[in-house]
């Protein structure tokens, strides 16, 4: 279905312009009002009604979609929290507060039982940073960190840096790890200031960079040699696994949301936008530009990946991303018109296609309101 990019030449000059938007090119965009972003009135208005659903949709303990476990809480806290919401605001008040009951001896914080630790964990942490304006959290976030770093595949877990789980995060402790978590892991580590020199956040980009389509010094496994086209899978460990399926070749077919968890989290731990790596994914993401869909997935995790297209790019640092036919695109403005006219009357987005769980309106709307906080114009958000 994806042919490779390595054999064309003129994927370079694509590469080239799309990871990195020059200092003249910005400037020209610039005042040519190119980058400009949605509309912040309209951008407003769209978040206000988002955030009002929400408010009406809190169970009384405090959390939101509680079976689910405390992640979604978390999620839809934090996604306040960057709507505007104070910490004395009542509804996100009694989420912390909620939040606060799942602290464990560990120093996780995670339901009882659940096989979310890692998951759960990362979404509390960045949750807490965002709510830790006065410093009232810093003990919890420590803990929480430790606990994170203790369940990540490494030495201490007996897996040294030639096995495929060294570096990354699964599902709870002992099991098999995998990008999307890996992904969260690398989020909670920055959000608590960490950066490339931290011995959790190199490890976990040995793990990232082996589920690339890309044979680099960095990536000796089998993958992508059969379908080498710089986009990321699921999970290289084991016998790897892609939720695209594969090609007939054998290979492990990229997605989108994958390919922006990969790419978000290889600039967050230090990789720069002339290394094969960046270069290879922004190359996959230029020729797979869509907001309607989860490129390789179709209608599946569509918000899901609309977050992590809004941080990887923001991440990247452009203000224009320039497709594989050298079309530009103001990413906040289009991102937005996307999100908005999904939206409810009632203010909340719902997935049609319930996949990991995206028919939950708390989650969804949760990770909509995530992505429009990178849409403020100009402002990249952190």
């Amino acid at each position: 279905m994806w042919k490779a990019f390595s054999s064309k030449p003129g994927w370079m000059l694509v590469i080239v312009l799309a990871v990195v938007v020059s200092a003249s090119q910005r400037a020209q965009a610039a005042g040519a009002g190119a980058a400009a972003g949605p509309d912040p009135q309209k951008l407003s208005l769209t978040v206000q009604k988002a955030v009002n659903f929400l408010a009406t949709s809190q169970d009384q303990d405090g959390s939101f979609t509680k079976p689910a476990g405390t992640g979604i809480t978390a999620l839809v806290t934090t996604a306040l929290l960057r709507s505007g919401r104070s910490t004395h605001d009542p509804v996100v008040a009694k989420a912390l507060s909620c939040l606060q009951g799942y602290v464990q001896k560990d120093g996780g914080i995670y339901t009882p039982g659940t096989t979310n630790q890692n998951y759960e964990t990362c979404v509390a942490i960045q949750c807490l940073v965002e709510a830790n304006r006065d410093g009232r959290y810093k003990k919890q976030i420590a803990a929480a960190e430790k606990f994170l770093k203790r369940i990540q595949w490494g030495e201490e877990q007996g897996k040294d840096k030639s096995d495929r789980f060294y570096g990354g995060a699964g599902y709870g402790h002992s099991k098999r790890p995998d990008l999307s978590n890996t992904s969260f892991l690398v989020d909670a580590l920055k959000s608590c200031g960490r950066g490339p020199e931290d011995e959790a956040m190199k490890k976990a980009l040995v793990f990232v960079s082996r589920c690339q389509n890309l044979e680099t010094e960095y990536n000796t496994t089998p993958f992508p040699a059969k379908n080498p086209d710089g986009g990321f899978y699921y999970t290289c460990a084991g016998e790897g696994g892609s939720a695209a399926g594969k090609t007939p070749e054998g290979g492990l077919r990229s997605y989108a949301s994958m390919t922006y968890s990969g790419l978000k989290s290889m600039l967050y731990a230090g990789v720069g936008p002339n290394d094969p790596r960046v270069k290879a994914a922004v190359a996959w993401a230029a020729k797979h530009y869509d907001l309607n869909n989860n490129p390789g997935m179709a209608g599946k995790g569509l918000y899901y990946y609309y977050h992590v297209f809004a941080k990887a790019l923001d991440a990247a640092g452009n203000d224009i991303f320039i497709d594989a036919q050298g079309q530009k695109h103001d990413w906040r403005k289009e991102l937005y018109q996307a999100i908005a006219e999904r939206q409810k009357p009632d203010g909340s987005w719902v997935n049609g296609e319930d996949r990991w769980m995206e028919g939950d309106a708390n989650l969804v709307t949760g990770y909509a309101l995530l992505a429009l906080s990178y849409c403020h114009p100009k402002a990249h958000a952190k």
